[in-house]
């Protein structure tokens, strides 16, 4: 099922609020997997005692090895979101209307029909070991889900824009997996990488939290790094150009 207009319009404050459920809600810090008690632990402790337990690696080695997962997800997840969003604008990506100026075939999307989603699904992993384990569940599942549904509401408008040409290119080009050669020739766009860096602060800088504190490994700053995060990218974005309207 596609997601409503109200759904796209308001999907970066829906992206947040699920985010909150992940860290914060009550009714989700249930007991770990090293404890009956129910306590705030995040995944990446619990985790780690669990891989410890079961003999696959020390408890250091486990804790270190989560880490590098995770930096490797923020990572990838802040660069296909810088990169794409590079090519589409930063006004088009905050839009809270669809857009079709032009069928964009440059960039990632030569590689995946959906860079930005893919970047927040990755980046959502990687942070996902910070929340308690049914938070981060419940965060990446329900993300994920959205991010589907997002896609399958802007398929059709596409399509209808564009027609046969559009076609062709989602039948070349994955929907969301991106493949390591380019599926279709380049239009010719040229990026904006600073206006698209500004755009995406959020996701570097909670890279940059985790590659700089993680090694602490203290939850409290790691949290709120990633809420600080959010804040400098909240002011940032408001200075930023917006498309008033659809195209």
């Amino acid at each position: 099922m596609k997601a409503s207009k109200f759904e796209y319009r308001f999907r970066f404050a829906i992206h947040a609020v699920i985010y909150m459920l992940g860290f914060w809600a009550p009714w989700l810090y249930l007991p770990s997997v090293t404890t009956s008690r129910a306590i705030d632990e995040p995944s990446w402790l619990g985790l780690s005692t669990l891989f410890y337990r079961q003999g696959w690696l020390t408890y250091s080695s486990a804790v270190i090895a989560l880490l590098v997962l995770a930096l490797i997800f923020t990572a990838l997840g802040a660069w296909f979101r810088t990169w794409g969003a590079a090519y589409v604008g930063s006004a088009i990506v905050s839009s809270g209307d669809m857009h079709g100026k032009t069928m964009l075939a440059d960039g990632p999307y030569r590689r995946t029909r959906n860079p930005l989603y893919l970047g927040t699904l990755l980046h959502t992993i990687g942070i996902s070991l910070l929340m308690p384990p049914s938070g981060a569940i419940f965060a990446v599942v329900l993300l994920g889900i959205f991010q589907i549904r997002l896609v399958l509401a802007e398929e059709p408008f596409l399509a209808a824009r564009f027609g046969q040409p559009y076609l062709d290119y989602a039948a070349a080009v994955p929907r969301f997996l991106p493949t390591l050669r380019p599926q279709v020739p380049a239009a010719g766009a040229k990026p904006h990488w600073l206006q698209a860096a500004l755009g995406e602060l959020y996701f570097i800088l909670a890279f940059l939290v985790l590659a700089i504190f993680g090694w602490g490994y203290d939850k409290t700053t790691l949290r709120r790094g990633i809420l600080i995060s959010l804040g400098v990218w909240l002011i940032v974005r408001a200075f930023l150009p917006r498309e008033k309207s659809a195209a």
